[in-house]
């Protein structure tokens, strides 16, 4: 059969390329498990809502009781949730692809781990509490990636280098808030536990505020740096020759990435594993070896808020159970395929 000219002037752009239409479709999917995740934890709960009932608060209808306990107590859980998975999510695919190491996580290469050593140390030896906490983990994530930036210079950044140096500063960052923890008070300790695991249950509409401050800032900045960062795939000499800094740009993605994680960890602790498997599971589901940026924020997201309600409802002991602990029962496992595959084909897959 004869090709009728022009016959796909008018196909949409996603049409005339699978790989879009199947982005397109996997950003939809996640969208739409996430607003059910959304809905369902709001819902569902000592007291449980109907869905009338939910949607009917949600607009400013519902009873005084229903106001209270999805205004006060169970929307901004989950707002934070949400916007902190977006922090964890672009920093880990930030990470990931700039140096182009499936490890280079923040929770793996130390970066969180500074973070909660600082809110670990304010807390249990000067006493701090509340915006002094987190303003201290947010100082603890930015000296350790601007240490391990430095310590793996060397006439430029080798990548390996860096996730290697970053994993023996996450082992050390362990040891002090171990150290720090035993010779705290009982009660403190106790508060020090969220800064090990991560957890939501102190979320509060200020912390929503300053994390959708911070993304309104960031946000902008990753899809600015998205251009630049797309070249640094293809190799420092070839993105240096299509007109790239390769150094101010892989500098001002580090910056912009720890910004994302350090803010994220100071409210709410390090979410283990929520950076690290984000964005390797968004790439898989698109199959196109691209950035991947929104799947992976989409991604995060549906991570964090079913790992929530596992925490609260489906592990109930009587006490909270911290979310970062279902989260790290989920990224275990793949942290040691990863391993496992890397061991036996030589390369990560």
């Amino acid at each position: 059969m004869t090709a009728v000219p022009g016959a796909n002037v008018g196909a949409s752009p996603a049409s005339r390329n699978p790989l879009a239409a199947r982005t397109v479709r996997i950003v939809v999917g996640l969208s739409v498990v996430a607003v059910a995740l959304a809905l369902v934890s709001i819902a569902v709960g000592a007291y449980t809502l109907t869905l009338p009932d939910l949607l009917a608060t949600l607009v400013g209808g519902g009873t005084s009781s229903d106001q209270f306990i999805v205004f006060k107590l169970r929307l901004p859980r989950v707002l934070l949730a949400i916007l902190v998975a977006v922090g964890f999510g672009l920093a880990g695919a930030l990470f990931q692809t700039l140096l182009r190491n499936p490890l280079a996580s923040p929770d793996i290469i130390g970066i969180s781990g500074g973070a909660s050593v600082a809110a670990v140390l304010s807390l249990l030896v000067f006493g701090a509490t509340g915006l002094v906490v987190s303003l201290s983990a947010l100082g603890g994530a930015l000296l350790v990636a601007f240490t391990i930036y430095l310590l793996s210079w060397r006439s430029g950044m080798n990548g390996m280098r860096f996730v290697l140096i970053g994993v023996g500063i996450a082992f050390m960052a362990q040891s002090v808030i171990g150290y720090l923890i035993t010779r705290g008070d009982v009660r403190d300790a106790q508060q020090a536990l969220v800064w090990m695991v991560g957890g939501l249950g102190g979320a509060s509409w200020d912390d929503i505020l300053i994390m959708a401050v911070s993304l309104a800032i960031l946000l902008p900045a990753v899809f600015l740096l998205a251009s630049k960062l797309r070249m640094l795939q293809l190799g420092d000499d070839l993105a240096a020759g299509l007109g790239v800094s390769v150094q101010r740009s892989r500098l001002a993605l580090i910056v912009v990435a720890v910004a994302l994680v350090a803010i994220a960890t100071a409210l709410v602790g390090p979410l283990a594993f929520v950076a690290f498997v984000s964005a390797p599971i968004a790439r898989r589901l698109v199959r196109g070896g691209g950035l991947a940026l929104v799947p992976s924020a989409l991604v995060a997201i549906v991570l964090v808020l079913g790992a929530d309600f596992v925490a609260q409802h489906l592990l109930s002991t009587g006490t909270q159970v911290p979310t970062g602990i279902v989260t790290g029962i989920v990224g275990a496992p793949y942290l040691l395929w990863l391993i496992s595959t890397t061991n036996r084909e030589g390369r990560a897959s």
